[in-house]
């Protein structure tokens, strides 16, 4: 089984909008599930207009808010 792999916009502007917070809520998704993620973060994708953003084995997600991350999170993984 390959690792699922979700990386995080960690410039400034993405960091506050809400990603500072969906790192945390990744990790609780995680806990106690037998998958294997790579969680990291990036710098600065230059979009801040639409951030928070993430990517999932490659997928981009934009204006990743509290309420879309656990939405994602079951759809994509």
């Amino acid at each position: 089984m390959s690792a699922e792999e979700i990386v995080l916009c960690m410039g400034s502007s993405c960091f506050t909008r809400g990603n500072n917070k969906n790192i945390t809520m990744i990790k609780n998704y995680f806990e106690g599930k037998d998958r294997e993620v790579k969680i990291s973060g990036c710098l600065c994708e230059d979009d801040c207009m639409n951030g928070p953003h993430i990517r999932i084995n490659g997928r981009k997600f934009s204006d990743v808010t509290e309420e879309k991350m656990s939405d994602i999170l079951g759809e994509e993984l």
